[in-house]
């Protein structure tokens, strides 16, 4: 008598694994060839010099000393910086304030399909409309001049502003996604809570702060390290919205660094040495906010 004869639960299992196997291979072998094998060899270029011909040519750290001293990689870590902690704070400010609203309304289809219509649209669309509205003669510039009775500048000729005009493009285009997680949020709050602390005497912006964000905490927290991920990792909307990383450098962030150095100079060891510094600021910020977590996210027991 055979083994799976005589165990046919073990048969079962054993059959269910290869079933699991055979289902998770696909997107296993997908991000083997699109995601390790690349970093493996973005690492590996890292320490050597190559233009995209030939033989790369190992020199060690050179790489990593050449961007630590360079002033357009610091312009572009502070430009990305500035850029996250911008965006990423008022973005979910005003995703949060939107979803209580609408939290609060029973027909709010239309709204949603509003804000979420961004979150679906290409970025290079999104990049090339707001270019149009920010011209000196377009539609924004024009309703400034209109309602507040000044001339505005340039806003992406000017140094000073064409940073200020990304933040604002990247709030537009992320809030929706952010309102719609936080309503799914909020909607898991039972209303017994709610009412029993109306009952207590609790006013609305004490019911907000001491009941609403607290349970709501584990939800803030992943959209801030996702939205901070995403800031980092900024590049298509400056490299459509903004020509030539603005003036002055004044929008090139780390990821337009490193298209930079890679597709437009032919360095990939360098492109790929400010890739892995961008890794390792990644890793920084995150554990960073999961270090801070501790202060402010409650879990419900």
């Amino acid at each position: 008598m055979s083994t799976a004869t005589r165990n046919p639960e073990a048969a079962w299992r054993r059959r269910d694994r290869l079933w699991g196997m055979a289902f998770v291979a696909p997107q296993a072998l997908g991000m083997a060839v699109f995601t390790l094998l690349p970093f493996a060899v973005a690492f590996y270029l890292a320490f050597t010099e190559w233009n995209g011909f030939g033989t790369p040519q190992w020199v060690g750290l050179a790489n990593f000393a050449d961007q630590i001293g360079d002033p357009l990689l610091r312009r572009s870590i502070l430009n990305t910086l500035v850029l996250a902690l911008v965006t990423v704070p008022i973005g979910l400010g005003l995703s949060m304030v939107l979803a209580t609203m609408l939290n609060s309304i029973r027909r709010r289809g239309l709204y949603l399909l509003l804000l979420f219509a961004p979150v679906v649209t290409s970025q290079v669309a999104i990049a090339l409309i707001w270019q149009q509205m920010l011209r000196p003669d377009g539609a924004f510039s024009s309703l400034i001049a209109r309602v507040l009775g000044v001339v505005p500048p340039d806003w992406l000729a000017n140094p000073y502003t064409a940073l200020a005009a990304v933040c604002l493009v990247t709030i537009w285009a992320s809030v929706g996604l952010n309102t719609v997680i936080f309503m799914a949020g909020l909607q898991n709050i039972s209303p017994s809570v709610l009412e029993a602390a109306q009952i207590d005497g609790a006013g609305v912006l004490t019911r907000f702060l001491r009941i609403v964000l607290p349970m709501v905490s584990p939800v803030i927290f992943y959209q801030s390290v996702v939205a901070f991920i995403s800031s980092l990792q900024t590049f298509d909307l400056v490299f459509v919205l903004v020509k030539d990383a603005g003036p002055d450098n004044g929008t090139r962030t780390i990821v337009y660094h490193i298209y930079d150095e890679g597709f437009q100079k032919s360095d990939f060891g360098v492109s790929s040495a400010a890739s892995i510094i961008l890794l390792a600021l990644t890793l920084l910020i995150t554990a960073i906010q999961f270090g801070a977590q501790k202060r402010f996210v409650h879990y419900e027991e």
